[in-house]
């Protein structure tokens, strides 16, 4: 693969690290437990949506884009780290944020993600839960068009073929890494939600004929509509790539046990994974989507479907900048467990 075909903007500080987890790998006392940390990646804090963005912000410049216009739930990730790109390029961002959760806290709606949205100087518009985002962006990109801006339209996510070039280039640089260590992977494992991310890794891990296994922990959608979005979207990516016919169905799998009650809702094991992750190891995880990722690593090894002698490698999307829209959340776990 020649991904020096496609424009991009290095912005990202890579390659993010590869490393071990040893304390929480003795805790678990199971799976030798690695971390890749895509928390790292350097703008606004960081995350998984900064490899995405290198690619989808260098389309925007390329059409001489003024404004990017894209659209998640309140406390985004995607949306702070496109805001970021945005002011790093000269461009307006407007951003279209849906209430998936019913939380009415200042925090949650003020603090976390929408403060640094606002720092960076982007516009925000909310929307009430279960709104068709899609058709709302596609009014205000009209509307944007219609007093001459030059729009650039971002998905949810960032998930396209384009956005998931991102985590083709993560693949290999993963496999690079791990052969440079003489690190045999078992199993790699992450929050999948929009599915861009599974999408590239699985386009990009194929493509390489790396023969690692991938599991998505979903924070989302049920099953088989989340396997199918990846799905659809690794076959588009490898179409992207040039390489049609690589990705098989399956090839894409996604655990959605540790979703919850819904998006964003963290439970007990989202909360527990939290606590492990920072007291263990000094690694920050949010509620939305790496912690509900951690929760069903711990409890995979917990349960013996990872076993003792493995090496599991957790992709670290990032996202800790939500944890203080959530703080009312944690402290009334840690209350809890304090009286425990």
């Amino acid at each position: 693969m020649h991904l020096a075909r496609f424009p991009r903007l290095k912005f990202a500080h890579l390659p993010t690290p590869l490393e071990p987890l040893p304390r929480l790998s003795k805790e678990l006392g199971g799976p030798e437990i690695w971390i890749k940390r895509d928390d790292c990646t350097g703008i606004s804090s960081g995350g998984n949506k900064t490899r995405k963005l290198e690619f989808l912000m260098a389309e925007a410049e390329k059409i001489g884009a003024d404004i990017v216009m894209t659209q998640g739930a309140t406390q985004s990730n995607h949306a702070r780290q496109t805001a970021a790109f945005a002011a790093r390029l000269g461009m307006d961002c407007h951003i279209l944020l849906e209430d998936r959760t019913g939380y009415t806290d200042h925090n949650y709606n003020q603090n976390g993600n929408v403060l640094l949205d606002h720092l960076h100087g982007a516009t925000t518009q909310k929307y009430p839960g279960g709104h068709d985002m899609v058709g709302e962006m596609d009014k205000s990109a009209d509307a944007a068009r219609a007093n001459g801006k030059v729009v650039y339209v971002i998905p949810g996510g960032g998930s396209n073929p384009t956005g998931a070039l991102g985590y083709v280039n993560c693949a290999m640089e993963l496999v690079g890494q791990a052969n440079d260590l003489g690190l045999v992977i078992d199993h790699l494992v992450h929050a999948t939600g929009s599915s861009g991310t599974q999408a590239g890794l699985i386009a990009g891990l194929k493509a390489i004929n790396a023969a690692i296994p991938l599991l998505g922990f979903g924070t989302r959608a049920p099953q088989p509509k989340q396997e199918q979005m990846v799905y659809d979207l690794a076959v588009r990516t490898a179409d992207l790539l040039g390489c049609p016919g690589i990705v098989a169905r399956e090839d894409v799998r996604a655990d959605t046990n540790y979703v919850g009650e819904g998006y964003g809702l963290p439970r007990a094991d989202t909360l527990e994974a939290i606590r492990m992750f920072a007291e263990l190891e000094g690694i920050l995880l949010d509620p939305v989507y790496s912690g509900k990722g951690a929760a069903g690593l711990i409890d995979y090894c917990r349960t013996g479907k990872f076993k003792p002698g493995e090496r599991v490698v957790f992709l670290h999307t990032g996202g800790s900048a939500g944890l203080f829209g959530y703080d009312s959340v944690l402290l009334d776990h840690s209350s809890s467990l304090a009286a425990e």
